[in-house]
């Protein structure tokens, strides 16, 4: 019998119109089992997205020869590995240095936040053709699933959509299953550093007591039953090992003890910093220590004193405009380094050192990135800097990445690629998930062949 024909994993969870003890957790469910080999240098990935458009020349790319009106306020500051410079916003980071590469050679050609966001997340170089391309966290849910009886792709922090589709969280889901999607945790003011925060996607609906879940069980069981003599063989035996994973999942402690933060000492959540930033940072680490194969966690650092109005999607897209009175990019405001770096610089640093502490960084692939950099030269009434695709950096650090290393270079003034292979959004996809063990020739689709995994070619020189 032809797949299609059989009843979905989806239907399953929606037995009884409320799921498996009534949660909805279709998304978590069933990944296919990974035919790949197992040579890969990470088992995880956190990745997180800096949306919005960094400010290489203010952060991991400084200009110091540079005219003040394009090197800014900050001053270029060494770091712990030989010849790497940050700027003196980053002071923990630059401790970290050994940890991590910095890619100075990104470049692509959008300039619009929704299709450089859509390359950035699904490693893609064309904004406007990969509307119906998979997230990479998609990709590895799907082409390598957890071992773990826990979700493979879990995305901290809702960004906001609104008009502008950022991100299309659906995006591609049909060529690789809807089972793919991510789990996703928190939103604006319900976030990890919010006293008395909790993930509620595992609980039981209301008014379901432990009669009527054991009898979803059993309706569970004979459905499940049925589909093993519809397809027969390994398709059913397959079968059988998700709907056990699914009731495990839902019914056991492991996923609710790993999203937990009040399992840490208050020592730890401090080293992370209070944010919501570095609450979902310590949690994304619990996370990968837990099993879950790739984390997306959004850069958002919160809201300054005073603020009501949460910016999540754009915090980092710090344009003269965003600012009243004496306020700049360089203020405290929301979306002002003032108050973003400090908080990025304590909880990735926290990250970085204590994944290495734990054991966890050499078989985790750390990634930070954004969709664009910003223009060399200050801009409008104050001094904003606007959207600038052509050269910007992104981090990389764990599995495998040669630690305090610098590849590529920008020309004096930030503006172009001088040095090194200029790396597009699809080189960048491929690099990740060929990290993971996914070639870029890897095929998938609801065919198995249709889709190829990347058409990017991995930065391998960064590794080893």
């Amino acid at each position: 019998m032809h797949p299609r024909a059989m009843l979905s994993r989806r239907d399953l969870l929606r037995v009884g119109g409320g799921g498996l003890f009534g949660v909805t957790l279709p998304r978590l469910l069933c990944a296919e089992e990974s035919s790949l080999s197992g040579t890969a240098k990470a088992r995880s990935c956190i990745f997180i997205v800096i949306s919005g458009g960094l400010s290489h020349i203010d952060t991991l790319d400084p200009k110091p020869e540079a005219p003040e009106e394009i090197r800014g306020p900050y001053r270029a500051a060494p770091t712990a590995a030989p010849g790497m410079w940050l700027t003196d916003s980053l002071p923990k980071l630059a401790a970290q240095a050994p940890r991590y590469c910095l890619v100075r050679s990104m470049s692509q050609t959008e300039v619009p936040h929704v299709s450089a966001a859509h390359m950035m997340l699904t490693g893609q170089s064309d904004g406007t053709r990969a509307d119906d391309t998979p997230f990479l966290g998609s990709l590895v849910s799907r082409l390598r699933p957890a071992d773990a009886n826990l979700p493979s792709h879990v995305w901290l922090h809702n960004m906001k959509t609104g008009t502008n589709k950022i991100p299309r969280y659906d995006s591609g889901l049909s060529k690789v299953g809807y089972e793919h999607a991510a789990m996703r945790v928190g939103h604006e003011l319900n976030n990890a550093a919010a006293p008395g925060f909790r993930v509620h996607e595992f609980d039981p609906a209301d008014g379901l007591d432990a009669d009527r879940v054991g009898r979803r069980m059993e309706l569970l069981d004979t459905l499940a039953a049925r589909q093993v003599a519809f397809a027969g063989g390994e398709p059913g035996a397959r079968f059988l090992r998700f709907q056990q994973k699914a009731r495990e999942l839902v019914a056991g402690p492991d996923a609710r003890q790993a999203f937990d933060l009040t399992r840490e000492s208050d020592k730890v959540r401090d080293r992370y910093g209070r944010s919501p930033l570095g609450q979902y940072l310590l949690m994304s680490r619990r996370l990968i220590e837990a099993g879950v194969r790739i984390v997306t966690v959004t850069g958002w650092p919160g809201m300054p004193e005073g603020e009501n109005t949460p910016q999540v999607t754009q915090v980092w897209d710090m344009h003269d405009d965003r600012y009243k009175g004496d306020d700049s990019m360089f203020g405290g405001g929301p979306f002002g380094f003032a108050w973003s770096l400090p908080r990025l610089d304590q909880g990735l640093a926290a990250l970085l050192e204590d994944m290495s502490d734990r054991g966890l960084l050499e078989e985790t692939l750390v990634v930070v990135a954004t969709e664009f950099g910003r223009t060399p030269k200050f801009e409008g009434r104050g001094k904003g800097r606007g959207h600038w695709p052509h050269c910007f950096t992104v981090l990389l650090a764990g599995g495998g990445v040669r630690g305090g290393m610098v590849y590529g270079a920008s020309d004096k003034h930030g503006a172009y690629v001088a040095e090194g292979r200029p790396l597009r959004f699809e080189d960048f996809g491929a690099t990740v998930l060929d990290a993971l063990g996914i070639p870029p020739e890897t095929r998938y689709g609801p065919d198995e062949f249709s889709f190829r995994a990347s058409h990017g070619e991995p930065l391998v020189e960064v590794f080893g």
